[in-house]
């Protein structure tokens, strides 16, 4: 499918397809015509990428998970056990950030409240 397509189908921009590829994350093929064909398995690789980026993933990290996750599975392949200290200190890092909202959201209630 065109880049057009996979951005209708996945919810972005052609744009942000485009840095994808930048990144290392898309490989479509070239058509003789220049234009770029994602494959079958490209939307489920969009769909994996956004997760992780909106799980606050940067882009190098995202490159070493994706050939990780066979199909459309969120599974780590078996293949990829490396990537679990990884993904951990990912969680770590997920995980203070929410205490320090939490903590921010308590001063707030703290401020409103008295």
């Amino acid at each position: 499918m065109r880049i057009g397509e996979l951005a209708r189908r996945t919810g972005t921009t052609p744009r942000a397809l485009r840095y994808y590829e930048e990144q290392g994350l898309l490989h479509p093929d070239r058509r003789p015509s220049g234009y770029r064909e994602f494959g079958a398995g490209a939307e489920h690789t969009v769909r994996h990428i956004q997760l992780l980026l909106s799980a606050g993933l940067n882009t190098a990290t995202i490159a070493e998970i994706v050939p990780c996750i066979p199909d459309g599975r969120t599974v780590l392949a078996p293949t990829c056990p490396e990537l679990l200290g990884v993904l951990a200190q990912e969680r770590e890092r997920i995980d203070a950030s929410i205490a320090g909202l939490a903590a921010a959201r308590a001063v707030l209630e703290r401020i409103m409240g008295g």
